[in-house]
């Protein structure tokens, strides 16, 4: 089983990318293979609507000089995909849109190929937008047919300064519950 994770924090080390990492690290614990991206290592264009990946219907976007079509791929290899996110201004992170919108169109024109994929989100937001940034990451997989895992708390966590969410003792718990929900929902859909 393989999970991967898309960081879309500019910070390598930044609360999102530590708390992805604590999901990452319990589906590990749980057998897991994992993978973390940082996505905001890779200067991506924006999606142009060229419409092309409609006319081509491949699943690959025509833009070829970044690591879109790899992300892409490494989307469709995985059992289970996780999204994380900082909330700066009640949104997700400009390069993880991008990532998002040049994907979600690939798919859409090309079958949907993510479906009935796991997935989760988690973000992070200094005082609030928290709760949109996680919608919008859900509703983007519910729109690409994945099956989405939640938690209780939402894997909404609060972060400022350097290891900030780290002191939300229930939030980390479902960072945690996140992951081992994920191996759960991969290991029951796959079946015997």
């Amino acid at each position: 089983m393989k999970i991967v994770a898309f960081n879309g924090s500019p910070r390598l080390l930044g609360n999102t990318g530590g708390a992805l990492n604590v999901v990452l690290d319990e589906l590990e614990k749980e057998g897991a293979e994992t993978e973390h991206v940082h996505v905001y290592g890779d200067d991506m264009s924006p999606c142009n609507n060229c419409n092309s990946c409609e006319i081509r219907g491949d699943g690959r976007c025509i833009i070829e000089d970044d690591r879109l079509n790899e992300f892409m791929g490494m989307m469709l290899e995985a059992d289970g995909i996780i999204f994380g996110s900082p909330s700066y201004f009640g949104s997700c992170s400009a390069q993880l849109k991008i990532l998002l919108e040049r994907v979600g169109y690939t798919s859409m024109f090309s079958g949907l190929p993510l479906a009935r994929k796991i997935g989760g989100a988690v973000v992070v937001q200094d005082h609030d937008g928290g709760t949109a940034a996680y919608n919008e990451l859900v509703t983007w997989m519910l729109r690409n047919r994945m099956m989405v895992c939640g938690s209780s708390p939402l894997t909404v966590l609060p972060g400022k300064g350097p290891g900030d969410f780290e002191k939300d003792k229930r939030g980390c718990e479902a960072l945690r519950s996140l992951a081992r929900d994920m191996v759960w929902a991969i290991e029951t859909t796959r079946g015997p």
